[in-house]
């Protein structure tokens, strides 16, 4: 899940991004509202945390032409404006959440996977496929019933394999879904992380890779369109 945060306080920023990213998001930062809508122009995101008070304007403007535009993309305004009145006009622009400074990191964490969520198709809380169980609420992981330890990147790139199980997923799309702008897209990021989740998951490796393409797990379609490769 990638998520923008929208700080220009240069304490505050990059703490929330770094927290966000020790809970597994992909997370790119902006400190003005120009330097956000480019951001949000050129990348796919899941949620967009955003300070009200920026130094070129308020993020209510930014957020009132997203939705003009059709966008249902989650925004949570995270701000140290506190009245009824600031919390009411956040409502009125579109906004989906509202966290008062100052917050529980925990409480921000929770908040924005919720909103991430909704943004995700419905489906089912535990994904399986073989033996592989991806429990989401809880973040856990097992394969024949034996509980798995990994890290918050490895799962997210588990997570993304798993709702595409049977489907080669590409080293692009995996960078897009669970790194942020700071990966280099030609760098082998991608492959060396493929490299842990097969040992943390083990014998026999579900995950095959397609040369030149990426990467899939568990078996292709046993019912190919007619013409199309495994």
């Amino acid at each position: 899940m990638r998520v923008l945060v929208l700080e220009d306080d240069p304490g505050l920023g990059p703490v929330v991004a770094a927290r966000l990213r020790g809970e597994g998001f992909a997370v790119d930062l902006a400190r003005t509202l120009a330097e956000a809508d480019l951001k949000l122009a050129v990348n796919r995101y899941d949620c967009v945390v955003a300070d009200r008070s920026v130094p070129d304007g308020d993020s209510l403007t930014l957020l009132a032409e997203h939705r003009r535009m059709g966008s249902a993309l989650p925004f949570l305004l995270l701000t140290a404006l506190d009245t009824v009145s600031d919390r009411v006009a956040g409502f009125e622009h579109g906004a989906d959440d509202y966290l008062v400074k100052p917050f529980a990191f925990a409480e921000l964490v929770v908040r924005v996977r919720a909103l991430c969520r909704r943004e995700q198709p419905a489906r089912l809380p535990v994904l399986r496929a073989g033996d592989l169980e991806v429990d989401l609420p809880r973040r856990r992981v097992s394969r024949a019933g034996v509980l798995l330890s990994l890290s918050a990147k490895e799962f997210s790139v588990l997570e993304v394999l798993m709702l595409r199980a049977g489907e080669v997923v590409t080293r692009t799309e995996l960078i897009d879904r669970c790194w942020d702008e700071t990966a280099e897209p030609m760098s082998n990021v991608v492959d060396v992380l493929i490299g842990q989740l097969r040992r943390r998951l083990g014998p026999p490796d579900p995950i095959s890779t397609v040369r030149g393409v990426g990467y899939r797990l568990g078996d292709a379609d046993p019912n190919p369109a007619p013409g199309a490769r495994t």
